[in-house]
């Protein structure tokens, strides 16, 4: 039976870029990093003698992104567009999330649109807005209000 959700994860090509993104541009911790050697059999990966360098940042309120390297053997380019089955994205909460898409904006990050922004009946205000990571990864941010 499910108890609820543990992490998320993307394959990324530069790990080091990724991590700075994560932890420096939108403010996650480094949880945890893991050297993850699998035997010439295989391993849970269904990939035999991977060599992996896993990172999960976070905000340590228990579902973590992980960012996995591959060191051997290496990733393919290309991702999945939007709309094709396989393809996913992260979404995160935010607070006030016009100052993180100018904020972002302001980095070289490019958003699909700009926040779209509705009234709530109690007077707050509701937001949503889709960017791609440094790498092309959809990452989706939330302001509930």
């Amino acid at each position: 039976m499910i108890t609820g959700f543990n992490h998320s994860g993307f394959v990324v090509k530069d790990l080091e870029k990724m991590v700075s993104f994560y932890r420096d541009d939108l403010g996650l911790e480094i949880e945890r990093e893991i050297d993850s050697k699998a035997p010439e059999s295989g391993d849970h990966t269904g990939i035999p003698g991977a060599h992996r360098t896993l990172i999960f940042v976070g905000k340590g309120g228990g579902h973590a992104l992980e960012l996995v390297y591959y060191v051997h053997p290496d990733s393919p380019n290309g991702h999945l567009d939007r709309n094709q089955l396989g393809a996913a994205h992260v979404c995160f909460n935010v607070e006030n999330i016009e100052e993180l898409y100018e904020d972002l904006t302001n980095k070289g990050i490019e958003f699909v649109t700009p926040p779209i922004m509705t009234d709530t009946e109690n007077g707050g205000r509701r937001g949503i807005c889709y960017c791609q990571d440094p790498e092309g990864n959809w990452l989706e941010f939330i302001q509930a209000e």
